[in-house]
């Protein structure tokens, strides 16, 4: 018996029509899956393109870049990790840095902050990229439930003084959040953080050496 043979009505009850019919129904639907996956891959791509770009906007002014911040990248090695750095270029020059940190929060869920930092070390901007706070309470660090995360902006290693970086409950100059002081303290150290990573590294992030592996603050 030929393959063409099994789909006579006669064999359309038996065991082997019933393989090769499933099997060929899975081929179908596995190509036609990869078809689509081909057709949208780009799309998809270009849209995450688009949304990084756009998050990347919130924390450089405009006036910091004249080129496209999500292709000017630079991986810095800092102890363990790797850290990616999107560079605001003007005139060739670096004039900014953006980059992402992380923090435990409430329940020990990791808050991911992006920053902004010009070359002087100074944050032009932070924002929550992600985060599984409590509703009403420590999802306030979002921009859009308060203000909060933009106590940040002009800030820098020596504004305050190192041991000011906390909120008020701790003797810092932050504020924290009435029935959530667990999360300003996280975000507010990931951003001290942030900018001691700066610090140790500024000439490779800023693209005056190149990087260093495994440098350590």
């Amino acid at each position: 018996m030929n393959l063409l043979d099994i789909f006579k009505p006669e064999h359309r009850q038996t065991l082997r029509y019933q393989v090769v019919l499933l099997g060929g129904v899975a081929l179908l639907t596995s190509a036609v899956m990869g078809i689509a996956d081909r057709l949208t891959r780009t799309d998809i791509a270009n849209r995450q393109m688009e949304d990084l770009q756009a998050t990347l906007q919130q924390v450089i002014p405009a006036g910091y870049y004249d080129n496209e911040l999500v292709r000017d990248t630079a991986t810095i090695q800092d102890g363990e990790r790797s850290v990616v750095v999107y560079r605001a270029r003007k005139a060739g020059q670096v004039q900014a840095v953006c980059y992402q940190v992380s923090a435990p929060g409430y329940g020990n869920t990791a808050i991911a902050i992006i920053m902004g930092v010009d070359r002087n070390g100074t944050l032009l901007g932070t924002r929550i990229v992600s985060h599984n706070e409590t509703p009403g309470l420590g999802d306030k660090i979002e921009l859009s439930k308060s203000d909060w995360i933009l106590s940040f902006t002009g800030r820098s290693l020596s504004n305050p003084s190192p041991e000011k970086w906390a909120v008020k409950k701790d003797g810092g100059v932050f504020d924290q959040f009435t029935g959530a002081t667990i999360t300003p303290r996280a975000v507010v150290k990931a951003v001290k953080g942030g900018l001691e990573f700066f610090a140790a590294h500024r000439a490779a992030l800023l693209d005056e050496a190149e990087p260093v592996t495994g440098a350590k603050p």
